[in-house]
């Protein structure tokens, strides 16, 4: 037995989501301190003196630089929250629909049937009847559809909230600017942990009531918040990288290479969707895409652990175990926030890049503490786990090191990502020295160093997957994926820091606040883009963990007993899997560049046409630009969303659950070598171009000026890798998740009623 009881479980759970939020809300209200009203700041004379800037701004009133920056936020705010809306009003049809397709496939598995079965795994019970496994999986779909939604939207009201404040706040330091970022990202970090796991945790208490006993048919059923919560993700990776990479191309290609003006520079018609773009793309996309991993590598260790021992003696505690890492996390990553908002202070640039990564560290190593100490009071010393038809017996401390080790591969895969993405290391400064000779050798040197990234974090992946699976079977796998995500709280509050960084750029350039201010909000951006690549690391390499637990998962469930490589039904789908994340990457690849077509023809449009624009003496039209990026890429991102939901439903149900199988594992051997070297390639390319620009060392000040022909051909290289790292790279996580989880979901049906033309041939 277990030391911690089932009633102190019940507890803890919600106490530690509870902690989570309260602790965004007390980052907010710290945040909201920061005032974007001119007068208020005068009118309290002690507020006045604290707040004593370091330095004045050069000729600027100090009400007119708070105001434009109050207006700026303002439209960048408005924006993203229009485009959302009008996002989430086309996805709520597709989800809607396809909420519907759920409860008709899985409820036509036994004809609708209302009468109880006898249970696969837990013999002498009976389960609940697949008319209502229907219904509650429908539930939970729609449940984690909302819960992604929700994480994204708050993600990106507190972006847009904190990053004006940001601007404001770099006139004070550099370290007053990067504690208003990073708690503004904390904001969204704990508030997305917090509620997913606690929508999660309500979800399976009042499942419960109904379910009772049938904790095998409970579970199923709770597999659908995962498929909600990577649908929407889907949906908001890509909508929101077309809509960003569309802007950025369109502002960098007229704006930085023909006009030659700065970026971010108001003259830019295309700047504020740029900036729009940051929030819908980086903060909202991403914020759905990790909830979504979160919410799948949950349900994938709850579904093999429900017709394991702790399912079979209705073991609550052990049962929550994944719920119970996640727990831990929160509380884990609450300390480790401490230490860069109030324990070590940023005193100059140099030391923000390293206070980001300390968080990295401090976060896994707590946690590895963490982990030992809730395996030890949550799990008994022995017990059984289900590996493909028998049960394995596995110790407390064999489940430890599987949750461990991918903890630990997650922040390898950090540190490897790192490597090739900052340029304070020779692989970005080998690239951003290849634009010598033009963007031709640029590109050709971004391409090998994207090529060559994905080495050493496979391995990290391969070591991972034999060691937890060796171990615990395709339960190891499951929490080795929680175990890379169990700090997500932390990695979040990371990732979302760039954006709102970025953003604080762009509104210190649009507001025209000094030279000394941009360069201080330039270093948070710099550190920031190197933060955000190892975000996508991290998840890509928790996506190739939870696919392939969800993979395990559905050839349980469909009844596959052994995958044969040699069987032709298994190598056309293995084919065809390894094919679609080249189909989905030239799709959304096609789609940026369709968008950013139109956004180059309408800057250039209005600088030749709006009399005294590039003079600065005429107003560009914003809203036309922002109206361009939303429309483009609300219509271009059905068709690659509708491949990624659509294939695991044609292929089951035409080609039946072997081909299907197939279809898995190819889509999640491609799609993360693919992933890993598109999302490090753009990040190289990025940074390359920001070495040449901020002219740091000797070897960049003789690439530069801005304005260079070296820095063109920086700029061409950057403008290629956009829609890599911040469109196709990360959303190929989500295709390998989504059609793995998807594929569990509808399993029951594939399995009953799968195969149709072999069937007929």
């Amino acid at each position: 037995m277990a030391i911690l009881s089932d009633a102190a479980t019940e507890v803890l759970v919600p106490l530690a989501a509870a902690i989570g939020i309260a602790f965004a809300v007390a980052q907010w209200f710290l945040v909201s301190r920061v005032s974007l009203s001119p007068s208020s700041r005068h009118d309290d004379k002690d507020a006045l003196l604290g707040e004593s800037l370091i330095e004045e701004e050069e000729g600027l009133n100090d009400h007119n630089v708070v105001a434009r920056c109050a207006e700026i936020q303002s439209a960048i705010a408005q924006g993203a929250t229009s485009f959302l809306f009008t996002e989430y009003q086309y996805v709520g049809i597709f989800m809607s629909i396809f909420a519907v397709v759920i409860f008709v496939f899985l409820g036509s598995v036994e004809g609708f049937s209302t009468k109880t079965h006898p249970c696969t795994y837990s013999k002498g019970t009976d389960c609940k009847p697949a008319l209502f496994n229907a219904l509650f999986s429908t539930v939970s779909f729609l449940l984690g559809a909302v819960t992604s939604v929700v994480s994204g939207f708050l993600g990106m009201k507190i972006a847009t909230y904190a990053n004006a404040r940001t601007t404001l706040e770099a006139r004070k330091g550099v370290g007053k600017a990067f504690i208003t970022a990073f708690r503004s990202g904390a904001v969204m970090g704990f508030l997305l942990a917090s509620n997913g796991l606690l929508v999660l945790y309500v979800a399976i208490n009042l499942f419960k009531l109904y379910y009772g006993d049938d904790w095998e048919g409970l579970y199923e059923s709770i597999t659908g918040y995962g498929l909600g919560g990577s649908s929407m993700a889907l949906f908001g990776r890509v909508g929101g990288g077309i809509y960003t990479k569309a802007a950025d191309v369109g502002a960098d290609l007229v704006g930085k290479v023909e006009r030659n003006i700065p970026e971010d520079d108001p003259r830019n018609p295309a700047v504020i969707a740029d900036n729009v773009g940051d929030n819908v793309g980086d903060i909202a996309g991403m914020g759905s895409d990790l909830f979504g991993s979160y919410a799948e590598s949950s349900c994938a260790a709850l579904v093999v652990a429900s017709i394991s021992s702790f399912g079979v003696n209705h073991d609550f505690t052990g049962m929550c175990y994944p719920l119970l890492v996640s727990s831990v996390g929160i509380i884990v990553c609450l300390i480790t926030t401490l230490f860069a908002t109030d324990i070590f202070e940023i005193k100059a640039v140099k030391e923000i890049e390293p206070a980001l990564k300390k968080q990295l560290i401090i976060s896994t190593a707590l946690m590895t503490v963490g982990i030992a100490l809730i395996s030890w009071l949550a799990l008994p010393a022995k017990f059984t786990i289900f590996n493909f038809g028998e049960q394995k017996e596995v110790s407390n401390w064999g489940l430890f090191l599987c949750v461990a080790i991918g903890l630990w591969a997650g922040l390898i895969i950090g540190y490897v990502t790192e490597y090739y993405t900052s340029n304070a290391y020779s692989p970005v400064q080998d690239v951003a020295d290849a634009c010598r000779t033009g963007a031709a050798t640029n590109v050709i040197f971004g391409l090998a160093l994207g090529y060559k990234s994905v080495i050493i974090p496979i391995f990290a992946i391969a070591v991972g997957i034999y060691v937890s699976f060796t171990v615990a079977a395709m339960y190891g796998i499951a929490v080795a994926a929680l175990g890379m995500l169990s700090t997500i709280a932390t990695g979040l509050s990371i990732d979302a820091y760039g954006p709102i960084s970025d953003n604080a750029g762009g509104i210190a350039e649009m507001a025209g606040m000094s030279h000394r201010i941009r360069e201080r909000t330039d270093a948070l951006d710099a550190a920031g883009n190197t933060t955000a690549a190892i975000g996508k690391g991290f998840a890509i390499g928790s996506a190739a963990l939870v696919s392939l637990a969800l993979f395990g998962a559905f050839v349980s469930r469909a009844g596959v007993k052994v995958v044969d490589v040699l069987s032709p039904k298994v190598i056309i789908g293995l084919v065809v899997g390894a094919m679609l994340p080249y189909w989905f990457s030239a799709m959304t690849m096609k789609s940026v560049g369709r968008a950013a077509l139109e956004m180059v023809e309408e800057v250039r449009r209005q600088f030749n046409t709006i009399p005294g624009l590039m003079e600065g003496t005429g107003k560009p039209d914003y809203a036309n630009c922002v109206k361009i990026s939303t429309d483009a890429s609300i219509r271009q991102m059905i068709p690659p969303g509708a491949l990624v939901m659509l294939t695991p439903l044609v292929v089951g149900t035409f080609f039946g659950v072997e081909t299907l199988s197939g279809v898995l594992a190819g889509a999640l051997v491609s799609g993360v070598q693919v992933a890993i070297s598109a999302s490090n390639t753009g990040g190289a390319w990025d940074n390359a171009k920001k070495y040449i620009e901020a002219g740091a060392s000797e070897h960049a000040r003789a690439l530069g000026p801005k304005g260079s022909d070296c820095h063109k051909a920086a700029v061409i290289g950057d403008t290629i890798g956009d829609p890599l790292k911040d469109t196709s790279g990360p959303s190929l996580n989500i295709l390998i998740k989504l059609m793995a989880v998807e594929s569990l979901v509808f399993a029951p049906f594939f399995a009953a009623h799968g195969g149709i033309l072999f069937k007929l041939f």
